[in-house]
């Protein structure tokens, strides 16, 4: 099954209500997986790769992991690229074979947002590759992306970026943030500015990034074996169902991934001190992530059984 491009997958989400999941790649064990949860569940699912991760495991490694998993399931898969930095990179994965990148110029100034924004949809939409934008900044830090401040999107400014760019999906910023500690008072999403920015735009993908929610028990597992991750609070999971049934088409979870295995491997080694093939706590690790994707595809993002077959 070769890769596809997020087109139908989203226009089948906004019409339905659902949203698709995109998961942060990083090495063999969390691709397999995301691909055993999607083929359980029967889901689209979005690969995603960042710089750190480009940088971690080398982009040609990725790819041919990707590439493997591709030969062993018949879902329709994305690989896209989270938070492309400048037009070099956007232009190396696109000719690397990536169905779908996203330009981020949300640090910029407006003008300058659209004119680099513009420029990567000039180049990705002669190779048929679809074009993440990002307007507005959420704050916290992942990766290599960081902002100590949330500057909330502007409805009347995501319309003219959509209409100058040409771009095919577009993040928002209405309070979620990147990393795990997203949030100190009570979690809240601003709805009205999503809806309004819905309406101005009907039919148009909307994406939310930061979106974990850094589940209690995963916390508390890291913390009981050594961990030390204090006040980690992420995203409650009925806000971004809620979130998906308004127009948010994708979905970015990355910090619940990684919380996962770490809790799970650091269980493993406290309970089992004697075992030191990696083999044994990478696969409690990969079974870990497999069921950490299965429950957000059935009880967060509503992707479950939108894959005939």
């Amino acid at each position: 099954m070769p890769l596809t491009s997020p087109k139908e997958m989203f226009a089948r989400a906004y019409k339905e209500g659902f949203a698709v999941g995109a998961f942060n790649v990083n090495n063999m064990e969390i691709i397999q997986g995301i691909i055993m949860a999607g083929e359980e569940e029967r889901s689209p699912l979005i690969l995603q790769v960042s710089a750190g991760a480009r940088k971690y495991a080398g982009q040609n490694y990725i790819i041919k992991l990707v590439e493997a998993a591709l030969e062993e399931t018949d879902l329709p898969i994305v690989l896209h690229l989270d938070h492309g930095q400048n037009f070099e990179i956007c232009k190396e994965v696109i000719d690397a074979g990536f169905t779908s990148v996203m330009i981020d110029g949300s640090h910029l100034p407006f003008e300058e947002n659209i004119a680099l924004t513009r420029q990567v949809v000039e180049y990705a939409h002669d190779k048929g590759v679809w074009v993440e934008a990002e307007l507005g900044r959420l704050a916290g830090v992942e990766d290599e992306v960081s902002s100590e401040e949330s500057i909330y999107t502007d409805p009347d400014e995501a319309v003219e970026f959509v209409e100058r760019t040409g771009c095919d999906s577009l993040a928002i910023a209405i309070g979620t943030s990147h990393g795990a500690y997203k949030f100190k008072g009570e979690p809240k999403l601003d709805f009205e500015r999503l809806e309004k920015i819905s309406s101005m735009l009907p039919g148009f993908p909307l994406v939310l990034h930061g979106a974990s929610s850094v589940l209690p028990e995963f916390v508390e597992m890291c913390n009981q074996y050594g961990g030390d991750v204090a006040g980690a609070k992420g995203v409650p999971e009925e806000l971004l169902r809620k979130a998906a049934s308004m127009g948010i088409c994708k979905i970015n979870i990355d910090t619940d991934i990684r919380l996962a295995m770490t809790a799970v491997i650091r269980k493993y080694l406290k309970e089992n001190p004697g075992v030191f093939d990696p083999r044994k706590y990478l696969g409690a690790a990969r079974q870990a992530v497999k069921d950490m994707v299965q429950h957000k595809i059935k009880h967060v993002l509503g992707s479950s059984n939108k894959v005939d077959g």
